[in-house]
């Protein structure tokens, strides 16, 4: 790897394992640029090893990528897990990942949008896309455990539709929205309501005095009987004329 990219000097990183030099330099190169762009000989000349040895710890390109996203899930996961062991209550417990994207995009941490990344890019039937999906299944599962643990109805659903807002928001910042994560957060606020029973809107009766067919009914017998006294009225005048 080379040193001075990474902010620390050069004979600090040689320093350090193989292995994570390798997977260090594979994990800056796939985040900024994604998986199919970065070749192995790139790898190798970044992270200063011998194609052998980098053969040695990584006997593929897909090994390296497996790897690379193991090592994204938990970056991801220790950072949420250490906000919602700082929330005050179970509503900030499970706003906790939207405060850890914030940060994250306000930083311009490429790597958050991995996931999205390794599934557009080689999609669900490939095996790098089944793993993305398996860790993001593996997201899902604390989500649910923390909306049960609120009292939240319908948890496994509640983690879906939650998911959908994170993942959206990863799309929303792609496309440069820096206020992507606090926007998601809002609504997630509204989600959570949803699902909790003491908060769920209920639907407001309307006022009515009868179905629209009997109310139009009852305007064409009124029409009518307004006809028919106007009727007799009129008839009453010829007849007072004549005499």
């Amino acid at each position: 790897m080379d040193g001075r990219e990474n902010g620390r000097a050069p004979e600090a990183a040689a320093r350090k394992p193989a292995r994570e030099r390798i997977l260090e330099t594979a994990y800056g190169l796939f985040a900024k640029r994604g998986v199919r762009d970065v070749g192995i000989d790139e790898i190798i000349a970044r992270s200063g090893v011998a194609k052998a040895t980098f053969y040695r710890h990584f006997p593929s390109k897909e090994a390296l990528v497996l790897a690379y996203m193991d090592r994204w899930y938990q970056v991801r996961h220790d950072a949420i897990e250490e906000a919602i062991a700082h929330a005050h209550n179970p509503d900030d417990g499970l706003l906790a990942a939207f405060t850890v994207l914030d940060d994250w995009f306000s930083r311009g941490a490429a790597e958050v949008n991995t996931f999205l990344h390794v599934m557009i890019e080689f999609g669900a039937e490939h095996a790098l896309g089944r793993a993305a999906m398996a860790h993001l299944a593996a997201i899902r599962e604390p989500l649910a455990a923390l909306a049960e643990a609120a009292g939240l109805e319908d948890p496994a659903g509640f983690a879906w539709s939650f998911h959908i807002l994170t993942e959206g928001a990863m799309v929303a910042s792609i496309e440069g929205d820096q206020r992507a994560a606090l926007r998601a957060r809002s609504l997630a606020r509204v989600l959570i309501d949803l699902h909790r029973p003491d908060k769920r809107p209920t639907a407001r009766p309307v006022a009515t005095t009868g179905s629209a067919a009997a109310r139009n009914k009852a305007g064409g017998r009124d029409s009518a009987k307004a006809r028919e006294v106007g009727g007799s009225a009129r008839a009453r005048e010829l007849d007072d004329a004549r005499h």
